[in-house]
Protein backbone atom coordinates (compact mmCIF):
# COMPACT_ATOMS: atom_id res chain seq x y z
CA UNK A 1 0.00 0.00 0.00
CA UNK A 2 1.48 3.48 -1.11
CA UNK A 3 1.97 5.71 1.81
CA UNK A 4 3.69 9.19 1.84
CA UNK A 5 7.41 8.74 2.40
CA UNK A 6 10.48 9.53 4.95
CA UNK A 7 12.47 11.83 4.18
CA UNK A 8 16.40 10.56 3.59
CA UNK A 9 17.34 12.11 7.05
CA UNK A 10 14.99 10.46 9.00
CA UNK A 11 15.69 7.37 7.30
CA UNK A 12 19.10 7.55 8.42
CA UNK A 13 18.12 8.30 11.67
CA UNK A 14 16.67 5.13 12.03
CA UNK A 15 19.30 3.35 10.98
CA UNK A 16 21.98 5.03 13.13
CA UNK A 17 19.59 4.60 16.05
CA UNK A 18 19.06 1.41 15.65
CA UNK A 19 22.45 0.36 15.07
CA UNK A 20 24.43 2.67 17.51
CA UNK A 21 22.16 2.74 20.46
CA UNK A 22 20.54 -0.10 22.47
CA UNK A 23 17.10 2.09 22.18
CA UNK A 24 14.19 -0.40 21.74
CA UNK A 25 12.29 0.04 18.25
CA UNK A 26 9.45 1.71 20.96
CA UNK A 27 12.00 4.11 22.42
CA UNK A 28 13.31 5.14 18.56
CA UNK A 29 9.65 5.39 17.19
CA UNK A 30 9.67 7.98 20.37
CA UNK A 31 12.82 9.70 19.44
CA UNK A 32 11.64 10.72 15.90
CA UNK A 33 8.20 10.95 16.45
CA UNK A 34 6.87 8.17 14.73
CA UNK A 35 5.38 5.40 14.89
CA UNK A 36 6.61 1.93 15.80
CA UNK A 37 5.42 0.59 12.89
CA UNK A 38 7.16 3.08 10.75
CA UNK A 39 10.63 2.35 12.07
CA UNK A 40 10.09 -1.19 11.68
CA UNK A 41 8.85 -0.84 7.95
CA UNK A 42 12.13 1.14 6.81
CA UNK A 43 14.78 -1.39 8.37
CA UNK A 44 13.03 -4.00 6.93
CA UNK A 45 13.53 -2.04 3.45
CA UNK A 46 16.90 -1.51 4.24
CA UNK A 47 17.59 -4.97 5.62
CA UNK A 48 15.82 -5.96 1.57
CA UNK A 49 18.46 -3.62 -0.25
CA UNK A 50 21.24 -4.94 1.47
CA UNK A 51 22.07 -1.97 3.64
CA UNK A 52 24.33 -1.48 6.55
CA UNK A 53 24.87 0.97 9.18
CA UNK A 54 27.36 2.99 8.73
CA UNK A 55 25.94 3.68 4.95
CA UNK A 56 29.09 4.11 2.27
CA UNK A 57 30.25 7.73 2.03
CA UNK A 58 29.39 8.19 -1.38
CA UNK A 59 25.93 7.02 -1.25
CA UNK A 60 24.07 10.46 -1.19
CA UNK A 61 20.23 10.94 -0.69
CA UNK A 62 19.35 10.60 -4.14
CA UNK A 63 21.05 6.48 -4.50
CA UNK A 64 19.90 5.84 -0.85
CA UNK A 65 16.19 6.30 -1.95
CA UNK A 66 16.41 4.18 -5.41
CA UNK A 67 18.23 1.52 -3.24
CA UNK A 68 15.42 1.70 -0.37
CA UNK A 69 12.22 2.20 -3.11
CA UNK A 70 12.62 0.22 -6.37
CA UNK A 71 11.20 -2.94 -5.18
CA UNK A 72 8.06 -0.56 -3.56
CA UNK A 73 8.05 1.08 -6.95
CA UNK A 74 7.78 -1.51 -9.01
CA UNK A 75 4.81 -2.58 -6.53
CA UNK A 76 3.46 0.95 -7.00
CA UNK A 77 3.48 0.98 -10.78
CA UNK A 78 0.88 -1.98 -10.64
CA UNK A 79 -1.50 0.20 -8.93
CA UNK A 80 -4.59 2.20 -11.01
CA UNK A 81 -4.38 5.79 -10.89
CA UNK A 82 -7.14 7.61 -9.67
CA UNK A 83 -9.08 10.32 -12.49
CA UNK A 84 -8.11 13.47 -10.14
CA UNK A 85 -10.29 15.74 -12.26
CA UNK A 86 -13.06 13.72 -11.91
CA UNK A 87 -13.07 13.41 -8.70
CA UNK A 88 -12.38 17.11 -7.81
CA UNK A 89 -15.67 17.53 -10.15
CA UNK A 90 -17.70 15.34 -8.32
CA UNK A 91 -17.25 16.59 -4.84
CA UNK A 92 -18.92 19.29 -5.82
CA UNK A 93 -22.44 18.07 -5.91
CA UNK A 94 -24.39 17.67 -3.01
CA UNK A 95 -23.48 14.32 -0.38
CA UNK A 96 -20.78 13.57 -2.31
CA UNK A 97 -17.98 12.30 0.03
CA UNK A 98 -13.88 11.42 -0.66
CA UNK A 99 -14.97 7.80 0.83
CA UNK A 100 -17.81 7.20 -1.26
CA UNK A 101 -15.77 8.09 -4.19
CA UNK A 102 -13.03 5.72 -2.94
CA UNK A 103 -15.37 3.19 -2.96
CA UNK A 104 -16.90 3.68 -6.31
CA UNK A 105 -13.13 3.77 -7.46
CA UNK A 106 -12.02 0.54 -5.23
CA UNK A 107 -14.68 -1.46 -6.80
CA UNK A 108 -13.77 -0.56 -10.27
CA UNK A 109 -9.96 -0.79 -9.77
CA UNK A 110 -10.10 -4.05 -7.36
CA UNK A 111 -6.72 -5.42 -6.51
CA UNK A 112 -4.75 -2.52 -8.03
CA UNK A 113 -6.36 0.01 -6.14
CA UNK A 114 -5.07 2.47 -4.24
CA UNK A 115 -6.13 2.20 -0.24
CA UNK A 116 -8.29 4.98 1.19
CA UNK A 117 -5.12 7.07 3.10
CA UNK A 118 -3.39 6.65 -0.42
CA UNK A 119 -5.94 7.62 -2.10
CA UNK A 120 -6.68 10.76 -0.39
CA UNK A 121 -2.85 12.06 -0.06
CA UNK A 122 -2.80 11.80 -3.89
CA UNK A 123 -6.06 13.75 -4.78
CA UNK A 124 -4.75 16.43 -2.56
CA UNK A 125 -1.30 16.66 -3.79
CA UNK A 126 -2.99 16.89 -7.30
CA UNK A 127 -5.69 19.15 -5.85
CA UNK A 128 -2.41 21.88 -4.55
CA UNK A 129 -1.26 22.01 -7.50
CA UNK A 130 -4.14 23.90 -9.11
CA UNK A 131 -4.97 27.71 -8.72
CA UNK A 132 -6.55 28.76 -5.32
CA UNK A 133 -10.17 29.61 -7.06
CA UNK A 134 -9.61 26.58 -8.53
CA UNK A 135 -9.02 23.88 -5.71
CA UNK A 136 -11.52 25.04 -3.27
CA UNK A 137 -14.42 22.91 -2.93
CA UNK A 138 -18.05 24.64 -3.79
CA UNK A 139 -21.18 22.60 -3.29
CA UNK A 140 -23.41 22.58 -6.81
CA UNK A 141 -26.18 25.52 -6.76
CA UNK A 142 -24.42 26.73 -3.15
CA UNK A 143 -22.69 30.25 -4.00
CA UNK A 144 -22.96 32.71 -6.46
CA UNK A 145 -20.10 35.15 -5.79
CA UNK A 146 -19.91 38.81 -7.35
CA UNK A 147 -17.69 42.11 -7.76
CA UNK A 148 -16.63 44.68 -10.21
CA UNK A 149 -13.97 44.67 -12.45
CA UNK A 150 -10.85 47.17 -11.79
CA UNK A 151 -10.95 48.48 -15.19
CA UNK A 152 -13.45 51.10 -16.69
CA UNK A 153 -14.94 51.59 -19.50
CA UNK A 154 -15.63 54.98 -21.36
CA UNK A 155 -18.68 55.97 -22.76
CA UNK A 156 -18.35 59.32 -25.16
CA UNK A 157 -21.27 61.31 -25.74
CA UNK A 158 -21.73 61.44 -29.93
CA UNK A 159 -22.33 65.50 -29.55
CA UNK A 160 -19.87 66.90 -27.56
CA UNK A 161 -17.28 64.40 -27.34
CA UNK A 162 -17.55 64.43 -23.61
CA UNK A 163 -16.64 60.65 -21.98
CA UNK A 164 -17.77 59.29 -18.57
CA UNK A 165 -16.87 55.71 -17.26
CA UNK A 166 -19.23 52.42 -17.05
CA UNK A 167 -18.28 49.46 -14.67
CA UNK A 168 -18.27 46.41 -15.51
CA UNK A 169 -20.08 44.10 -13.02
CA UNK A 170 -19.21 40.31 -12.69
CA UNK A 171 -20.80 37.24 -11.02
CA UNK A 172 -19.92 33.35 -11.04
CA UNK A 173 -21.27 30.21 -10.01
CA UNK A 174 -18.50 28.75 -7.03
CA UNK A 175 -18.97 24.94 -8.68
CA UNK A 176 -19.00 25.53 -12.05
CA UNK A 177 -17.08 29.00 -12.14
CA UNK A 178 -19.87 29.56 -14.83
CA UNK A 179 -19.62 33.64 -15.54
CA UNK A 180 -21.66 36.47 -16.36
CA UNK A 181 -20.96 40.34 -16.83
CA UNK A 182 -22.57 42.97 -17.56
CA UNK A 183 -21.87 47.24 -17.89
CA UNK A 184 -23.36 49.22 -15.45
CA UNK A 185 -23.34 52.65 -14.95
CA UNK A 186 -21.24 53.16 -11.40
CA UNK A 187 -20.81 50.96 -8.54
CA UNK A 188 -24.13 52.13 -6.44
CA UNK A 189 -26.70 49.87 -4.63
CA UNK A 190 -28.90 50.03 -7.39
CA UNK A 191 -26.16 49.08 -9.66
CA UNK A 192 -25.40 46.29 -7.50
CA UNK A 193 -28.71 44.96 -6.87
CA UNK A 194 -29.32 45.13 -10.71
CA UNK A 195 -26.39 43.20 -11.57
CA UNK A 196 -27.37 40.57 -9.01
CA UNK A 197 -30.55 40.03 -10.54
CA UNK A 198 -29.74 40.17 -13.64
CA UNK A 199 -26.87 37.32 -12.65
CA UNK A 200 -29.73 35.17 -11.08
CA UNK A 201 -32.06 35.92 -14.22
CA UNK A 202 -28.76 35.07 -16.39
CA UNK A 203 -28.23 31.24 -14.57
CA UNK A 204 -31.90 30.92 -14.83
CA UNK A 205 -32.33 30.05 -10.53
CA UNK A 206 -31.52 31.24 -7.58
CA UNK A 207 -28.23 29.89 -5.20
CA UNK A 208 -28.14 29.19 -1.52
CA UNK A 209 -25.65 31.96 -0.94
CA UNK A 210 -24.40 35.40 -3.15
CA UNK A 211 -20.84 36.25 -1.65
CA UNK A 212 -20.50 40.05 -2.85
CA UNK A 213 -17.38 42.21 -1.45
CA UNK A 214 -18.31 44.07 1.35
CA UNK A 215 -18.88 47.29 -0.65
CA UNK A 216 -20.88 50.31 1.58
CA UNK A 217 -23.63 50.33 -1.14
CA UNK A 218 -24.97 46.76 0.42
CA UNK A 219 -23.50 46.53 3.86
CA UNK A 220 -24.54 48.93 6.89
CA UNK A 221 -21.81 47.63 9.24
CA UNK A 222 -18.54 45.49 8.29
CA UNK A 223 -17.87 42.68 10.82
CA UNK A 224 -15.97 39.47 10.16
CA UNK A 225 -18.28 37.86 11.97
CA UNK A 226 -21.87 39.38 11.58
CA UNK A 227 -21.73 41.90 8.59
CA UNK A 228 -25.36 43.78 8.88
CA UNK A 229 -27.00 44.64 5.33
CA UNK A 230 -28.97 47.59 4.66
CA UNK A 231 -32.50 47.40 4.49
CA UNK A 232 -32.42 46.99 0.79
CA UNK A 233 -30.10 44.75 0.50
CA UNK A 234 -32.10 42.48 2.99
CA UNK A 235 -35.13 43.03 1.13
CA UNK A 236 -33.52 41.80 -1.89
CA UNK A 237 -32.29 38.52 -0.45
CA UNK A 238 -35.94 38.23 0.99
CA UNK A 239 -37.38 38.19 -2.53
CA UNK A 240 -35.26 36.48 -3.71
CA UNK A 241 -34.88 33.13 -1.08
CA UNK A 242 -31.78 33.66 -0.70
CA UNK A 243 -28.44 34.29 1.82
CA UNK A 244 -26.71 37.73 1.32
CA UNK A 245 -23.03 37.06 3.14
CA UNK A 246 -20.14 39.49 2.51
CA UNK A 247 -17.03 38.33 1.85
CA UNK A 248 -14.73 39.10 4.92
CA UNK A 249 -12.25 42.54 4.97
CA UNK A 250 -9.16 41.40 4.01
CA UNK A 251 -9.74 37.86 3.32
CA UNK A 252 -8.94 36.97 -0.51
CA UNK A 253 -9.84 33.30 -0.47
CA UNK A 254 -13.56 34.53 0.25
CA UNK A 255 -13.55 35.77 -2.76
CA UNK A 256 -10.84 33.96 -5.09
CA UNK A 257 -13.57 32.26 -7.21
CA UNK A 258 -14.43 36.14 -8.24
CA UNK A 259 -11.16 37.33 -8.24
CA UNK A 260 -10.20 34.65 -10.90
CA UNK A 261 -13.45 35.54 -12.62
CA UNK A 262 -12.72 39.12 -12.99
CA UNK A 263 -9.31 37.89 -14.66
CA UNK A 264 -11.02 36.32 -17.21
CA UNK A 265 -13.52 38.66 -18.00
CA UNK A 266 -10.92 41.68 -18.58
CA UNK A 267 -8.69 39.37 -20.41
CA UNK A 268 -11.55 37.69 -22.45
CA UNK A 269 -14.13 40.52 -22.71
CA UNK A 270 -12.79 43.53 -22.03
CA UNK A 271 -9.32 42.97 -24.06
CA UNK A 272 -11.47 42.05 -26.98
CA UNK A 273 -13.26 45.60 -26.68
CA UNK A 274 -10.49 47.72 -25.78
CA UNK A 275 -9.81 49.00 -29.52
CA UNK A 276 -13.93 50.23 -29.58
CA UNK A 277 -15.63 53.47 -28.83
CA UNK A 278 -19.27 53.02 -26.96
CA UNK A 279 -21.51 55.65 -27.20
CA UNK A 280 -24.51 54.39 -25.02
CA UNK A 281 -24.35 52.01 -21.49
CA UNK A 282 -26.77 49.93 -23.90
CA UNK A 283 -24.41 49.50 -26.55
CA UNK A 284 -21.48 48.82 -24.35
CA UNK A 285 -23.48 46.51 -22.48
CA UNK A 286 -24.37 44.61 -25.77
CA UNK A 287 -20.87 44.15 -26.63
CA UNK A 288 -20.28 42.60 -23.39
CA UNK A 289 -23.17 39.77 -23.71
CA UNK A 290 -22.29 38.98 -27.00
CA UNK A 291 -18.48 37.40 -25.68
CA UNK A 292 -20.42 35.98 -22.79
CA UNK A 293 -21.31 32.49 -25.00
CA UNK A 294 -17.15 32.57 -25.99
CA UNK A 295 -15.74 32.67 -22.03
CA UNK A 296 -18.34 30.30 -21.26
CA UNK A 297 -17.19 27.51 -23.98
CA UNK A 298 -13.85 27.59 -23.59
CA UNK A 299 -12.37 24.52 -22.38
CA UNK A 300 -11.09 24.42 -19.09
CA UNK A 301 -7.14 24.05 -18.75
CA UNK A 302 -6.61 21.28 -15.84
CA UNK A 303 -10.28 20.22 -15.73
CA UNK A 304 -12.86 18.50 -18.21
CA UNK A 305 -15.08 20.37 -20.25
CA UNK A 306 -15.85 24.24 -20.40
CA UNK A 307 -18.17 26.51 -17.51
CA UNK A 308 -21.04 25.85 -19.67
CA UNK A 309 -21.01 21.83 -19.62
CA UNK A 310 -19.90 22.15 -15.89
CA UNK A 311 -23.13 24.52 -15.41
CA UNK A 312 -25.26 22.21 -16.83
CA UNK A 313 -24.06 19.42 -14.88
CA UNK A 314 -23.73 20.06 -11.77
CA UNK A 315 -25.61 23.74 -11.08
CA UNK A 316 -28.72 23.60 -12.78
CA UNK A 317 -30.17 21.13 -11.11
CA UNK A 318 -29.32 22.69 -7.62
CA UNK A 319 -30.80 26.06 -8.40
CA UNK A 320 -34.28 27.50 -6.69
CA UNK A 321 -36.58 29.24 -8.76
CA UNK A 322 -36.53 32.53 -9.93
CA UNK A 323 -39.73 34.32 -8.55
CA UNK A 324 -42.27 35.76 -10.48
CA UNK A 325 -41.02 39.25 -11.19
CA UNK A 326 -37.53 40.53 -10.43
CA UNK A 327 -36.75 42.83 -7.35
CA UNK A 328 -37.15 46.58 -7.57
CA UNK A 329 -35.20 48.91 -5.51
CA UNK A 330 -37.41 50.91 -3.22
CA UNK A 331 -37.53 54.02 -1.42
CA UNK A 332 -39.23 54.09 2.31
CA UNK A 333 -40.94 57.24 4.44
CA UNK A 334 -42.84 57.32 7.40
CA UNK A 335 -46.42 58.82 7.30
CA UNK A 336 -49.40 58.61 10.15
CA UNK A 337 -52.47 57.63 8.69
CA UNK A 338 -55.06 60.41 8.58
CA UNK A 339 -58.86 60.15 9.97
CA UNK A 340 -60.34 59.20 6.99
CA UNK A 341 -57.69 56.06 6.97
CA UNK A 342 -55.90 57.30 4.02
CA UNK A 343 -52.07 58.32 3.61
CA UNK A 344 -50.70 60.91 1.71
CA UNK A 345 -47.43 60.44 -0.68
CA UNK A 346 -46.51 63.19 -2.87
CA UNK A 347 -50.18 65.05 -2.63
CA UNK A 348 -52.26 61.89 -3.47
CA UNK A 349 -53.94 59.62 -0.85
CA UNK A 350 -53.90 56.33 -0.81
CA UNK A 351 -56.21 54.26 1.52
CA UNK A 352 -55.42 51.47 4.57
CA UNK A 353 -57.54 49.50 6.56
CA UNK A 354 -60.04 51.96 8.30
CA UNK A 355 -58.47 50.01 12.15
CA UNK A 356 -55.07 52.15 11.16
CA UNK A 357 -56.43 55.57 11.01
CA UNK A 358 -54.27 58.20 12.95
CA UNK A 359 -51.26 55.22 13.06
CA UNK A 360 -48.20 55.67 12.20
CA UNK A 361 -46.99 53.51 9.49
CA UNK A 362 -43.93 53.03 6.35
CA UNK A 363 -44.24 53.85 2.88
CA UNK A 364 -42.25 51.25 0.29
CA UNK A 365 -41.96 53.34 -3.15
CA UNK A 366 -41.26 51.83 -6.05
CA UNK A 367 -41.34 53.44 -9.67
CA UNK A 368 -45.16 51.36 -10.04
CA UNK A 369 -46.44 51.16 -6.60
CA UNK A 370 -46.80 52.44 -3.04
CA UNK A 371 -47.15 49.57 -0.32
CA UNK A 372 -48.03 50.31 3.06
CA UNK A 373 -46.73 48.68 6.00
CA UNK A 374 -47.72 48.13 9.81
CA UNK A 375 -45.57 47.21 12.18
CA UNK A 376 -43.69 45.23 9.08
CA UNK A 377 -46.45 43.88 7.96
CA UNK A 378 -48.24 44.56 4.38
CA UNK A 379 -51.65 46.16 4.93
CA UNK A 380 -52.04 47.33 1.32
CA UNK A 381 -50.90 47.99 -1.93
CA UNK A 382 -51.96 50.45 -4.45
CA UNK A 383 -51.10 51.70 -7.92
CA UNK A 384 -48.58 54.70 -7.79
CA UNK A 385 -50.69 57.65 -8.76
CA UNK A 386 -49.44 61.26 -9.60
CA UNK A 387 -52.65 62.91 -9.57
CA UNK A 388 -52.68 65.54 -6.87
CA UNK A 389 -55.02 65.63 -4.14
CA UNK A 390 -57.16 62.74 -5.41
CA UNK A 391 -57.81 59.47 -3.53
CA UNK A 392 -57.20 55.72 -4.46
CA UNK A 393 -59.68 53.61 -1.86
CA UNK A 394 -59.85 50.08 -1.44
CA UNK A 395 -63.52 49.07 -0.59
CA UNK A 396 -62.31 46.62 1.91
CA UNK A 397 -60.60 49.48 3.75
CA UNK A 398 -63.58 51.55 4.68
CA UNK A 399 -65.82 51.08 7.69
CA UNK A 400 -69.16 48.92 6.97
CA UNK A 401 -70.89 52.28 6.73
CA UNK A 402 -68.88 53.91 4.56
CA UNK A 403 -68.57 50.82 2.63
CA UNK A 404 -72.44 50.29 2.02
CA UNK A 405 -72.37 54.25 1.17
CA UNK A 406 -69.51 53.81 -1.23
CA UNK A 407 -71.77 50.97 -3.50
CA UNK A 408 -74.67 53.55 -4.57
CA UNK A 409 -73.00 55.23 -8.14
CA UNK A 410 -75.23 58.08 -9.42
CA UNK A 411 -77.09 55.05 -11.71
CA UNK A 412 -77.97 53.17 -9.24
CA UNK A 413 -79.45 56.15 -7.01
CA UNK A 414 -81.40 57.97 -9.99
CA UNK A 415 -82.80 54.22 -10.74
CA UNK A 416 -84.21 54.10 -7.01
CA UNK A 417 -85.36 57.80 -7.47
CA UNK A 418 -87.50 56.35 -10.47
CA UNK A 419 -88.80 53.55 -8.83
CA UNK A 420 -90.44 55.84 -6.27
CA UNK A 421 -91.74 57.82 -8.40
CA UNK A 422 -91.47 60.52 -11.72
CA UNK A 423 -90.50 63.57 -9.01
CA UNK A 424 -88.40 61.80 -6.70
CA UNK A 425 -86.04 60.69 -9.51
CA UNK A 426 -86.22 63.63 -10.92
CA UNK A 427 -85.51 65.80 -7.82
CA UNK A 428 -82.35 63.05 -7.51
CA UNK A 429 -80.89 64.10 -10.69
CA UNK A 430 -80.92 67.34 -9.99
CA UNK A 431 -79.38 66.77 -6.25
CA UNK A 432 -76.39 65.21 -8.19
CA UNK A 433 -75.96 67.99 -10.59
CA UNK A 434 -76.75 70.62 -8.98
CA UNK A 435 -73.98 70.22 -5.95
CA UNK A 436 -70.32 71.13 -6.60
CA UNK A 437 -69.27 67.53 -5.35
CA UNK A 438 -70.55 64.58 -6.06
CA UNK A 439 -70.00 62.87 -2.79
CA UNK A 440 -72.80 65.61 -1.36
CA UNK A 441 -75.07 64.93 -3.98
CA UNK A 442 -74.62 61.46 -2.61
CA UNK A 443 -74.87 61.98 1.32
CA UNK A 444 -78.48 64.23 -0.06
CA UNK A 445 -80.01 61.11 -1.95
CA UNK A 446 -79.28 58.56 0.78
CA UNK A 447 -80.92 60.82 3.08
CA UNK A 448 -83.93 60.61 0.79
CA UNK A 449 -84.07 57.08 0.96
CA UNK A 450 -83.63 57.01 4.89
CA UNK A 451 -86.65 59.44 5.06
CA UNK A 452 -88.51 57.10 2.10
CA UNK A 453 -88.16 54.24 4.43
CA UNK A 454 -90.08 56.29 7.36
CA UNK A 455 -92.85 57.86 5.60
CA UNK A 456 -93.22 55.84 2.59
CA UNK A 457 -93.10 55.89 -1.41
CA UNK A 458 -96.29 58.10 -1.40
CA UNK A 459 -95.38 60.75 0.94
CA UNK A 460 -92.19 60.87 -0.36
CA UNK A 461 -93.21 61.48 -4.17
CA UNK A 462 -95.27 64.03 -3.25
CA UNK A 463 -92.94 66.00 -1.11
CA UNK A 464 -90.75 65.56 -3.69
CA UNK A 465 -93.56 67.14 -5.86
CA UNK A 466 -93.63 70.05 -3.82
CA UNK A 467 -89.90 70.93 -3.51
CA UNK A 468 -89.50 70.61 -7.57
CA UNK A 469 -92.78 73.11 -7.81
CA UNK A 470 -90.80 75.73 -5.58
CA UNK A 471 -87.11 74.87 -6.54
CA UNK A 472 -85.71 73.44 -3.56
CA UNK A 473 -83.56 71.04 -3.96
CA UNK A 474 -81.71 70.29 -1.39
CA UNK A 475 -82.65 67.77 1.80
CA UNK A 476 -83.26 69.51 4.14
CA UNK A 477 -85.90 71.23 1.98
CA UNK A 478 -87.80 67.64 1.55
CA UNK A 479 -87.34 67.01 5.53
CA UNK A 480 -88.75 70.11 6.38
CA UNK A 481 -91.82 69.56 4.01
CA UNK A 482 -92.65 66.24 5.13
CA UNK A 483 -92.37 67.32 9.01
CA UNK A 484 -94.45 70.12 8.52
CA UNK A 485 -97.26 67.65 6.91
CA UNK A 486 -96.57 69.93 3.18
CA UNK A 487 -96.90 66.95 1.32
CA UNK A 488 -100.57 66.37 2.06
CA UNK A 489 -101.58 69.73 0.71
CA UNK A 490 -101.68 70.57 -3.32
CA UNK A 491 -99.96 72.26 -4.72
CA UNK A 492 -100.48 75.79 -6.25
CA UNK A 493 -99.02 76.23 -9.53
CA UNK A 494 -99.62 79.75 -9.26
CA UNK A 495 -97.00 80.24 -6.78
CA UNK A 496 -94.36 77.74 -8.03
CA UNK A 497 -90.61 79.35 -8.56
CA UNK A 498 -90.17 76.78 -11.18
CA UNK A 499 -92.46 75.16 -13.48
CA UNK A 500 -92.44 71.60 -12.86
CA UNK A 501 -90.44 69.18 -15.14
CA UNK A 502 -92.08 67.33 -17.65
CA UNK A 503 -91.86 63.42 -17.52
CA UNK A 504 -89.70 63.56 -20.77
CA UNK A 505 -86.59 65.64 -18.95
CA UNK A 506 -85.80 62.67 -16.57
CA UNK A 507 -82.57 61.36 -17.40
CA UNK A 508 -82.77 57.13 -17.52
CA UNK A 509 -80.09 55.47 -14.85
CA UNK A 510 -78.14 54.45 -17.47
CA UNK A 511 -76.95 58.06 -18.20
CA UNK A 512 -74.91 57.68 -15.40
CA UNK A 513 -73.11 54.57 -15.64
Amino acid sequence: MPQERLSMRKIRDVLRYRNDTDLSLEAIARALRLSKGVVSKYLKLAENAGLKWPLPDDLDDGALEHRLYRQLAARESAFVEPDHALIHQELKKKGVTLTLLWEEYKQEAGETAYQYTAFCTRYRAWAGSLKRSMRQIHRAGEKLFADFAGPTVAIFDADTGESRVASIFVAVLGASSYTFACATAGQTQADWLGGLARALEFIGGVTKLIVPDNPKALVKVANAYEPELNRATAEFAQHYGTVILPARPKKPQDKAKVEVGVQVVERWILARLRHRQFFSLVELDSAVGELLPVLNDRPFKKLPGSRREAFERLDVACLKALPTTRFELADWKRARVNIDYHVEFEGHFYSVPHVLARQEVELRITQGMVEILARNRRVAGHARNTSKGNYTTVAEHMPAAHRAHAEWTPGKLIAWGTLVGVATGELVQRMLLEKQHSEQGYRACLGLMRLARKVGAERMEAACTRALAIGAYRFRSVASILDKGLDRQPVDPTKTDTPLPSHANVRGPDYYH
